[in-house]
């Protein structure tokens, strides 16, 4: 699976370049991305602009995935989806329990807003 990968100071941008995420590709995705909870810089921005199409399976897997993000304390935010996607999250009622920015700045800013939220609970 083709990615593009970005490293900011405080979290990293990962875009599938593929125009299909099935569920195969989502277990590889998957892998590659929980490398980053192993790391110094673990927030996840993941831009989904390339993808067109992806099936239920993959889409659970993808909910599954930032849950165990959140788990960890770090975050997982889902920025660009395409109109196809984001019906499938919403039949599938992910949509509402998933981190999903329309931007990747807006992204950028509930990581931000979760970096101070943990900041302020662990004093």
């Amino acid at each position: 699976m083709n990615v593009k990968i970005d490293t900011k100071e405080k979290f990293t941008v990962i875009k599938p370049q593929e125009s299909q995420l099935s569920a195969n590709m989502t277990e590889e995705l998957s892998i590659l991305l929980l490398t980053y909870l192993q790391k110094d810089i673990r927030h996840i921005i993941l831009k989904m602009t390339d993808v067109q199409i992806i099936d239920e399976e993959s889409a659970h897997k993808i909910a599954d995935l930032q849950q165990q993000f959140y788990e960890q304390d770090a975050s997982f935010v889902i920025c660009e989806l395409s109109d196809a996607i984001e019906e499938i999250l919403e039949k599938e009622e992910l949509l509402d329990v998933m981190n999903v920015t329309p931007t990747e700045s807006e992204a950028w800013d509930i990581l931000q807003m979760e970096e101070i939220e943990r900041e302020l609970f662990n004093e």
